[in-house]
């Protein structure tokens, strides 16, 4: 899409950090056995037809980088636009998990500037979705604003998604936590090119700001506006709430609208051979990948790839993340296991739908 390109930002700490976050940033944390949560934003804008996409790294960025690389797995291996993977700024004094820091934005005007686009797409990583940007930049366009926000009615208690309260379609406010019926803020936008380089400009002694902190008292003069959708999205700025994620993908509903076949959600490539199920295996309503062994039991639960489940080992409600071994009769139930863990047989690992039980990565118990 000519009149618009992509920004992503992954710069950003959750509120509530886990082991799954200690060695990675919350976008690169795999998800459904093959994802990463970043894949959702950058798929988002490949298929609404944006061409040039630029995303914002963390400290902590081999991850992100190891896992995009040069964008070829999204057709952004371009001599025109493309990937870019730009430096991301020290952390801002705000307490309330900014994704969107004026630092950041101002530490890459060039990307801004360089480009001769109408407006700029601009995403978090944090929440999951398969939508079409075309029908924002369509609304954006017609209503002629500065700043039009992705948001949604919730159904449910949100304490990390920002609410918006609109008066005759406008902007008004934001409130930090969403309630039932509240308007919440998907954490992603559409701006006028030339506008965020002037917002950018304006707020420069503030830098220390999420873009929408430092806004908020000057709304009145700005014309921002909400567009609502009613689409499956999924949060995730926790373990429990990944946890929950990753159980609703069984749900072959829920699926069918996140991963249409004419918007796939693309992902880095793996050359694995099918999953194996040996005799005795036991799998039901679970989701194995490429490369997996199962000998034992699986129930109501995700394996990532090369995940091995040796006779008499049960695992229920689960996440199990690459390169895992579930040793013969271990029993998991409630619980995450990231990447490379050994679970020694005859282990017991129990956790509860709210208090999740997660192994951080490596290791061996």
């Amino acid at each position: 899409m000519e009149t618009a390109v992509g920004l992503i930002t992954t710069n950003y700490s959750v509120k509530h950090p886990s082991v799954l976050t200690k060695p990675r940033p919350a976008a690169a944390v795999p998800f459904l056995g093959r994802y990463r949560l970043v894949d959702f934003p950058l798929s988002n804008m490949v298929n609404s037809g944006i061409e040039t996409v630029g995303v914002i790294m963390p400290y902590n960025y081999r991850s992100v980088v190891d896992h995009l690389y040069t964008g070829k797995d999204w057709g952004l291996d371009r001599k025109k636009g493309g990937l870019f993977l730009m430096p991301g700024s020290a952390f801002g004094t705000s307490r309330k998990g900014p994704r969107f820091l004026l630092r950041d934005l101002i530490a890459n005007r060039v990307f801004l500037d360089r480009d001769k686009a109408s407006n700029v797409v601009v995403s978090a990583a944090n929440i999951i979705y398969n939508y079409d940007y075309r029908e924002l930049i369509r609304a954006h366009n017609e209503s002629g604003a500065d700043i039009t926000l992705l948001t949604k009615t919730y159904s449910c208690e949100a304490e990390d998604v920002s609410s918006v309260y609109t008066e005759d379609g406008h902007v008004r406010g934001f409130t930090y936590g969403t309630r039932y019926g509240d308007e919440g803020f998907l954490d992603c936008f559409v701006v006028k090119r030339e506008k965020l380089i002037e917002l950018i400009e304006r707020y420069a002694n503030v830098d220390y700001l999420d873009l929408f902190e430092a806004i908020e008292p000057d709304l009145p003069q700005l014309d921002v506006r909400a567009h609502r959708v009613d689409m499956y999205t999924g949060t995730v700025f926790d373990a429990r709430m990944y946890a929950k994620r990753s159980h609703e993908m069984l749900d072959s509903n829920v699926t069918a609208e996140l991963f249409p076949p004419d918007r796939p959600i693309m992902t880095k490539a793996h050359d694995n051979p099918p999953a194996k199920y040996e005799s005795g295996a036991r799998v039901t309503n679970s989701i194995v990948s490429g490369g997996c062994r199962i000998q034992g039991t699986v129930a109501d639960s995700i394996l990532s790839r090369h995940v091995v489940i040796e006779p008499g080992a049960s695992v229920r409600d689960c996440v199990i993340m690459n390169d895992c071994v579930i040793k013969r009769g271990a029993r998991l139930e409630h619980a995450i296991i990231d990447r490379g863990n050994v679970i020694t047989a005859g282990t017991e690992l129990r956790g509860t739908p709210e208090t999740v039980l997660v192994k951080e990565k490596g290791g061996e118990r």
